[in-house]
């Protein structure tokens, strides 16, 4: 027997009037949840359960209507009306909602609670019609296109006023804002701004709309993003507090740790839209502006201007978590995350983390005392925040994300167990039991996936169902991420137990493909000796403590991964990167290659009990770096490691491995280029992406 929402087939468990009391709202008839019953069998008592019934399907078809019954003949038309039908049957019932092909546009976020998951052990699932490939957006088409000037290439079209996204989607990538680099020899930094000291950049005071100005900075590690509020002469304002929190910390504004090499961008003027592929939004004149690149046809051009902050938020409470909750063959586009268009800006810190706010304590020269960090830096370390994901999960257990799409999305695109002002719920962490597996990450301005948070609860869970535990990351397509937040790593783990990173494909990143860990070792047991000195102060600010306990921190496997041509834009980090303490850790039988000057595998601050074995690496700088933080020595940091049986063709080995630290690395082997032996051949013929069984 098949169960059809609104349609039954074979004998008939539900009245015929189902379909019509589901779609107005009446309780309806249907099965409890299982019971079990006893059977006596040759004078024994065999205890069974009764079947489970069949799953009913909700049909969902932009031909549709919501004022349909849900049925393959009558299907409902948006997802948010087969919502709330699933609220009707998924106490006593699995409930499959089956989209039809074609693009599904949301004026507001989908937010699944509780009551919106599987109930009493039954599951929902949210998948593509057999054949389909259903688009879920935030987006609007823009049309209209028409040439502006001639001389210089740019066309124009008509958008709703007050529209000011951050990115814009044209045949499926991200256009560049209009910006320009300009040589940091050209400026001074200082608390209020910047002063120009170049005349050739005194132009910049002609401008207008000076407020909507973007000053973007890439250094060794951060990629910070500042709004200017106005320019008066050779003095470049900033909005505040974004500027005066990219001033502090590491990597900073004023003192990068690459110097004069850094970059330095000005951005989001009209008169800046010199290159092809670029674009500007005029909001108060509702206007768009594009060069296309070579070969584009306007009047065919498919542009999408996003106009939602995240798509989909997954979040119940600790006490009821969203459970047994499923997403099949959909694809997620089309988000655009605003803040750093605000006067908080992007004061980035590490890997989509990042500092904002007015704050007690700041220092009163800070480019002179606190470009380097300072105690009042170190007092704020626990309170980052981190960057809103496109679609977010917290509070949440049995959440599955199977052959999905995650494409043209204006952050970081999917959030597992992230700080909770990083959720729409405004519940953070809490995630256990996800799995993501065989999707498609592509086109992103941030990262691909997010997993755990940055501050105390994150490590050290005040409550037990806080803990982000179990969470399964596997054959996922992960390609040409971090677009305009270029610090972001492809695949980040902060705090999580037994996270595995399972045979993905990972490149085309600016910054590093796959990190585990947070922290630097300042959380693990009896702390952190480099963070203990008087130059960082960080036990001696108020919540900043010394555990005697392990963080949540253990057991992650990464494995059989290739990741490639990533490290495209920071000289820091890692292909495969890791911090703190993690007892259990195996990093193995991973393909890193083209990742030429850069490190392949990098265990950082603190990194202990990790076992590095089996890994393959390929044109790189440096094969296997350890940051012993040998300035704090003889104190140990980073211990108790491994690397062993590890083959490579190019690159050095650097850090301290030895028996004081308790480090090994023993049986590693330097291979002449293309020369790999069976057992090499046979880790890079297996890393990636696995076959799928038939």
């Amino acid at each position: 027997m098949t169960i059809r929402h609104g349609l039954l087939l074979g004998a008939a468990m539900l009245p015929a009037t189902a379909a019509a009391q589901i779609a107005d709202g009446p309780a309806i008839p249907s099965y409890s949840a299982p019971q079990v019953t006893r059977e006596q069998t040759a004078g024994n008592i065999h205890i069974s359960s009764r079947p489970k019934p069949e799953a009913l399907v909700i049909a969902v078809s932009p031909q549709g209507s919501d004022d349909g019954d849900g049925s393959a003949a009558h299907p409902y038309a948006t997802l948010a009306r087969a919502q709330a039908a699933v609220r009707r049957l998924n106490a006593d019932h699995d409930v499959t909602v089956q989209i039809a092909d074609g693009l599904y546009r949301l004026t507001t976020p989908l937010r699944f609670t509780a009551a919106d998951g599987g109930q009493n052990s039954f599951t929902v699932r949210w998948e593509a019609a057999p054949g389909a490939h259903p688009v879920i957006s935030g987006g609007t088409p823009v049309h209209g296109w028409r040439i502006a000037d001639a001389k210089r290439g740019i066309w124009s079209a008509e958008i709703p006023r007050g529209v000011d996204p951050r990115q814009l989607w044209v045949n499926g990538h991200m256009a560049a804002r209009a910006a320009v680099r300009a040589p940091r020899t050209s400026f001074v930094f200082h608390e209020w701004g910047i002063e120009i000291t170049d005349p050739a950049w005194r132009t910049l005071a002609d401008l207008p709309g000076q407020h909507r100005l973007e000053v973007e900075a890439t250094g060794w590690f951060t990629d910070r993003h500042a709004m200017v509020d106005r320019i008066d002469g050779n003095r470049i304002v900033m909005q505040q507090p974004g500027w005066r929190n990219n001033l502090v910390g590491y990597d900073t504004f004023a003192r990068s740790v690459w110097g004069d090499n850094a970059g330095l961008f000005f951005g989001n003027a009209l008169a800046f839209l010199r290159e092809p592929g670029q674009y500007y939004v005029d909001p108060a004149a509702g206007r768009l502006y594009y060069k296309p690149l070579a070969g584009e046809d306007m009047a065919r051009a498919e542009v999408v201007l996003p106009r939602l902050e995240l798509l989909v938020s997954i979040a119940g409470s600790y006490d009821v978590p969203v459970r047994d909750l499923q997403f099949r063959g959909l694809s997620f586009r089309h988000t655009s995350w605003l803040q750093p268009s605000g006067p908080e800006g992007y004061a980035s810190q590490q890997s989509g983390s990042f500092l904002m706010g007015e704050w007690a304590g700041y220092p009163g020269d800070p480019i002179r005392d606190c470009s380097w960090g300072c105690w009042a830096f170190e007092a704020m370390r626990n309170r980052w925040n981190q960057q809103p994901a496109a679609v977010q999960v917290a509070a949440a257990t049995r959440i599955v994300f199977d052959r999905d799409e995650f494409t043209q999305l204006g952050q970081i695109a999917l959030g597992i167990g992230n700080n909770a002002d990083a959720n729409d719920s405004g519940i953070g962490l809490g995630a256990s039991g996800i799995e993501v597996r065989r999707s498609r990450f592509t086109d992103l301005a941030g990262g691909a996936i997010m997993v755990g948070g940055v501050r105390p609860d994150a490590h050290h869970p005040s409550r037990p169902e806080m803990t982000v535990r179990d969470i399964f990351v596997s054959n996922n397509l992960v390609r040409t991420v971090s677009q305009q937040y270029r610090e972001q790593a492809a695949i980040l783990v902060t705090y999580a137990s037994g996270a595995v990173i399972w045979h993905n494909d990972v490149s085309g990143a600016p910054y590093d493909g796959i990190d585990v860990g947070w922290g630097w070792g300042a959380n693990d047991p009896g702390g952190s000796a480099e963070y203990g000195t008087a130059a960082r102060g960080y036990y001696d600010q108020p919540g900043n403590l010394v555990y005697n306990q392990p963080t949540i921190l253990h057991d992650t496997v990464v494995v059989g991964n290739r990741v490639h041509d990533v490290k495209q834009w920071f000289p820091d980090g890692g292909a495969i990167y890791h911090l703190s303490a993690d007892p259990g850790a195996l990093i193995a039988e991973n393909y890193v290659y083209d990742v030429p000057g850069g490190i392949a595998l990098y265990l950082d601050e603190g990194s202990r009990h990790v076992t590095l074995r089996s890994n393959v690496i390929s044109n790189v700088g440096v094969w296997l770096n350890m940051n012993s933080l040998q300035d704090v020595a003889p104190r140990r940091t980073a211990m108790d490691n491994l690397a062993t049986g590890n083959w490579y063709d190019s690159g050095r080995r650097t850090g301290l491995w030895t028996d004081y630290v308790h480090n090994s690395e023993t049986d590693n082997s330097r291979v002449a280029k293309g020369a790999w032996p069976a057992a090499a051949r046979a880790v890079i013929d297996r890393a990636g992406i696995e076959p799928e069984k038939p």
